[in-house]
């Protein structure tokens, strides 16, 4: 399965009844993400704020900026595969100008995670924008 744009996730999960539903399709996105080498989980590569353990690794090319993300919950990968959906080979201007608190509205997804998950995302969040402003 090939990784969805933000907006298609955002019509595909107003499709679910339920939360049980969305949930599903949520780790069902996580399990799209590609594998990140263990070689590229170091310790200088975790984001620090995340309740899991969660391995960020950021090149760019071409003006473009490509992530490799991985963590050792599977409701993470799931959070991540909506954020890669965000960010992912995107320019550092388009990760910077993407309404990310819009974003998450339309999921109506902070309501549904715990707090600590919920922290934990802004915590990615915020890794990447630092390393798109770096990247300017």
């Amino acid at each position: 399965m090939k990784l969805p744009g933000s907006e298609e996730i955002v019509d595909d999960l107003a499709f679910f009844d339920d939360w049980e539903q969305r949930y599903q399709y949520i780790i069902d996105l996580g399990k799209s993400l590609p594998p990140m080498d263990e070689a590229d989980k170091t310790e200088d590569r975790l984001v620090r704020g995340c309740q899991s353990s969660v391995w960020l690794k950021a090149h760019r090319e071409n003006g473009v900026l490509h992530f490799a993300v991985d963590s050792d919950a599977i409701i993470v990968n799931g959070l991540l595969a909506l954020v890669m959906a965000a960010y992912n080979n995107k320019t550092p201007e388009q990760i910077l100008t993407f309404d990310i608190d819009d974003y998450f509205q339309q999921l109506d997804l902070e309501r549904h995670i715990t707090p600590t998950r919920g922290n934990g995302l802004r915590a990615i969040v915020s890794k990447i924008q630092d390393i798109a402003r770096e990247s300017r």
